[in-house]
């Protein structure tokens, strides 16, 4: 097995190691808007650069009085300044507390209090809102630091950013050597970060990582790249450039981002959704992580464009998907295409894919899904395109880094292998367990939750179902979610709401309902704006998305791909009624967790009287 000890003692000294080797090379860029109002730019921070902020931001938090492991939250959206305050509170010794801009004014109390933060930081005016509005709920948060904003009020509670570095500036004047003597205190063993998981059900729990368990994930990339490359085929050079736009309030963004410190690549930052597309054919990244939502978005978006252009054009992209799926399946059993598959796929590719390539800047060496389960016909689709995504798996309790599909070797409905160091076995009742440097150390102010999910050997209980094949694992479906119906059979609702959503790219969300019912029946969330755009190219462009899931045209295209998505299942499984709902799930709504990441107890608690309609009076269809 190879060795995934660390070099390291800390982040920070592993921080300061990538300094000291790629100094005068580009570590990070990011966007700056113009001062007059014209086109942003783009900026660049070399490793240096990026270390003289990021010793100033830490001697100033030093002086505000942050020690060893105590808790700085930071709440905003990914940009370049997350990464330095980051980055900061480990180097000045502190433990970084993650909140999802996104969350509520009662959930920013209750993290920043159960975590203990004593400082904060804050992305603007609207994250420091939600502090203030809760100031009285947090007596032990000292200060704010605004990343952009006014930061003032009617007292100095609230600081800016660029005063936060001045003070740091004049102490690092002071005593030059500090800065090294605080990082050289940091320990494997002391806290890293405290992630709180944005849940299905319940509060969230506080996850404590330590540096030793990033410094694994860090060591694990590394091995990996190493065996790889003896295979002649590596993982990432110092030349790559990473897109990172995914949350850092979240394990998988966390991952992404200390890999960079130990592997040397040039990471893109910019965490506004909106701008994802735009912001690929100017980044040209070599690769980039998402949720399986941004592919499906994308593949909705193709076969929007490819049915707008009239019923010839999407007669030529169905011909080009199912000859690139041919083609994908093939290379999933290692081999390649021949003949006339080959001359076929060829064809397709000048006629469709090299345009999807182009999209995301004709520089793509893989993309990363993780934190949901991808549909395997999205990733035959995109393989077939020629763009290879591996899919991986993980928790926050395992720091986000357990399974990856290897390059050349992807298995489309499988997470892959276990990185180097983390062993996995299948419990009796087909619960996936893990053990390996990435496991947490515990539950944040949770007694017995701890207990509940992690033996004294180690074996991490994730709460997943899964069967090894190979030694790939596939997940099935969480534990708690699984379906028994009253006819004591038993329904796994992801892997069939997954593969619906790539039968109907119209749709968000399909949420399968039968537990302790007779049979399983849906609800269909319809994604906005793909909806939209199918309205138009339908004659249905003057209504509104309410008018929409009433509209019958709408029904039967989803009703379509229900009886498509039924062909392929065994009689018990299959969708027997559906409804489509008069809304979206959100965050706001409290239907989608900031992660994005379903609540189905949620959903089917609020349409729990649409849910009891469908039994009155679906009829039971094979």
């Amino acid at each position: 097995m190879p060795d995934t000890s660390s070099p390291y003692r800390s982040i920070p000294d592993m921080f300061a190691s990538r300094v000291a080797e790629s100094g005068t090379r580009e570590a990070f860029t990011h966007p700056v808007p113009s001062p007059d109002g014209g086109p942003e730019t783009w900026r660049t921070l070399t490793w240096n650069q990026a270390r003289d902020r990021v010793r100033d931001l830490a001697l100033g938090l030093h002086s505000l009085g942050l020690t060893s492991q105590a808790r700085c939250a930071i709440a905003s959206n990914t940009r370049i300044e997350w990464i330095l305050a980051d980055l900061a509170i480990l180097c000045a010794g502190g433990a970084s507390t993650t909140i999802y801009p996104s969350s509520t004014p009662p959930d920013f109390a209750y993290i920043v209090s159960d975590s203990g933060s004593m400082l904060a930081f804050a992305e603007d005016d609207e994250q420091v809102a939600k502090l203030r509005e809760q100031r009285g709920a947090m007596p032990g948060l000292s200060r704010v630091i605004a990343f952009e904003g006014a930061a003032g009020g009617d007292d100095d509670w609230v600081m800016g950013l660029d005063e936060l570095e001045a003070l740091g500036a004049r102490r690092h004047a002071e005593d030059p050597g500090l800065f090294d003597e605080l990082v050289a205190a940091v320990r494997p063993e002391h806290l890293a970060t405290l992630i709180y998981t944005s849940g299905t059900t319940g509060r969230p729990k506080g996850v404590r990582l330590d540096h030793a368990n990033w410094l694994y994930e860090a060591q694990a990339l590394q091995a990996l790249d190493e065996e790889l490359r003896a295979q002649g085929r590596g993982l990432l050079t110092g030349d790559d450039v990473q897109f990172l736009w995914l949350p850092l309030a979240h394990a998988f963004g966390k991952l992404m981002q200390v890999s960079q410190l130990r592997l040397g690549f040039v990471t893109a930052v910019d965490g506004r959704v909106d701008r994802i597309v735009d912001n690929l054919s100017v980044v040209r990244p070599t690769f980039m992580a998402a949720a399986p939502r941004i592919f499906e978005k994308v593949y909705a978006k193709v076969v929007t464009q490819a049915q707008e252009g009239g019923e010839a054009k999407y007669r030529i992209f169905r011909w080009a998907a199912d000859v690139g799926d041919r083609v994908a399946r093939l290379r999933e059993r290692g081999e390649e295409p021949t003949g006339l598959l080959a001359a076929r796929h060829r064809i397709a590719d000048r006629l469709v894919f090299s345009r999807l390539r182009a999209r995301f800047g004709d520089r793509l060496r893989f993309l990363v899904s993780g934190s949901a389960p991808l549909a395997p016909e999205i990733g035959r689709f995109f393989s077939g395109a020629g763009i290879t995504i591996l899919e991986g798996y993980g928790l926050t309790e395992t720091s986000a880094g357990s399974f990856l599909n290897r390059p050349g070797e992807a298995r489309f409905g499988s997470v892959g292998l276990p990185l180097p160091g983390t062993e996995v076995k299948i419990a009796e009742d087909g619960e996936v367990l893990l053990r390996g440097g990435g496991v947490m150390r515990g539950y944040h102010n949770l007694s017995g939750a701890t207990e509940a999910v992690l033996t004294e050997e180690g074996w991490f209980a994730t709460g997943d179902i899964g069967t090894l094949e190979d030694g790939h694992l596939r997940i099935t479906d969480r534990k708690k979610e699984l379906i028994k119906t009253s006819g004591g059979k038993y329904v796994a609702p992801q892997s069939i709401e997954n593969r619906f959503k790539a039968l109907c790219p119209y749709a968000s969300n399909l949420v399968v309902h039968g537990d302790r019912r007779p049979y399983c029946v849906g609800l269909v969330a319809l994604d906005p704006e793909a909806i939209e755009e199918w309205a138009e190219n339908n004659g249905l462009g003057a209504l509104n998305y309410v008018g929409l899931t009433r509209e019958p045209k709408v029904r039967r295209m989803v009703q379509e791909a229900v009886d498509e998505l039924n062909k392929g299942l065994p009689r018990h499984e299959t969708i027997k009624d559906f409804a489509i709902l008069p809304n979206g799930l959100t965050v706001e709504g409290g239907e989608i967790t900031p992660s994005l990441k379903m609540r189905r107890r949620a959903v089917e608690e609020k349409y729990a009287d649409l849910l009891d309609g469908l039994y009155e009076k679906a009829p039971r269809r094979s």
